[in-house]
């Protein structure tokens, strides 16, 4: 995969005329997506999202993936944590190293197993193990619960599936693994941060330079995970 230099394209200036009939909101948001360095980047380097660059930015600097651990990736789609975790890892055909789920359509990332299935599905975790073919060294999350315009309920639905993930991760994770997951500013309970703390040597947040500053999102990153009793 092409990488382009480290500033990346120089973003344009694109302005979406008010004329568009789209609302102000949605034309901000428009105009924003249109002149993001990310965005230009994603596209100058063959990933599928901007959060690509999410995950190799938190990775530059924790060193989390490499070659031949194996990586289960939560709520995949489109798939640019998928590719990234494929490129580290050297995971390949006949050799899958990582294996993403995702309820959403998804094309395939050559090198990966793809789950079309939700997460919160029963059999979904005892799935992804037996793709996987043996405990992860790394669990990540992107998940996100559909908005629903209602702030609260949005951050309380994506803070379940946060939770949800970690509990996973516990679950199956190998002894000095590691869990990376989404989560809110001011919004990981305090439950879950003292089960991660006990259960890994090292808990904390990490907002890496990709994620927009507007935005409330963290990342959750635990690391070292010290093996189930």
């Amino acid at each position: 995969m092409t990488r382009s230099g480290k500033g990346g394209p120089r973003a344009l200036k694109t302005r979406v005329k008010k004329k568009s009939g789209l609302k102000n909101s949605s034309r901000r948001w428009l105009e924003r997506h249109l002149n993001d360095p990310y965005v230009h980047r994603a596209k100058a380097d063959g990933y599928r999202s901007r959060a690509a660059y999410k995950l190799i930015e938190i990775d530059d600097r924790y060193g989390l993936l490499k070659p031949g651990l194996r990586v289960i990736d939560l709520g995949a789609a489109p798939g640019g944590w998928t590719q990234v975790a494929v490129e580290k890892t050297g995971s390949r055909e006949g050799d899958i190293r990582v294996v993403a789920i995702d309820y959403l359509e998804m094309d395939p990332v050559p090198g990966a197993t793809v789950l079309k299935m939700d997460f919160l599905d029963d059999d979904a975790p005892a799935r992804l193990l037996d793709e996987l073919g043996g405990e992860p060294d790394i669990v990540l999350s992107d998940m996100a619960a559909p908005t629903t315009g209602h702030r609260r309920t949005d951050h309380i639905r994506t803070m379940h599936l946060c939770e949800v993930a970690a509990d996973f991760a516990v679950t199956v994770l190998r002894p000095g693994g590691h869990f990376l997951a989404k989560t809110f500013q001011g919004g990981t309970e305090t439950a879950l941060l003292d089960n991660l703390k006990r259960s890994f040597r090292s808990v904390h947040h990490v907002k890496p330079p990709a994620s927009r500053d507007e935005s409330v999102e963290l990342y959750l990153l635990a690391r070292e995970f010290k093996g189930r009793d």
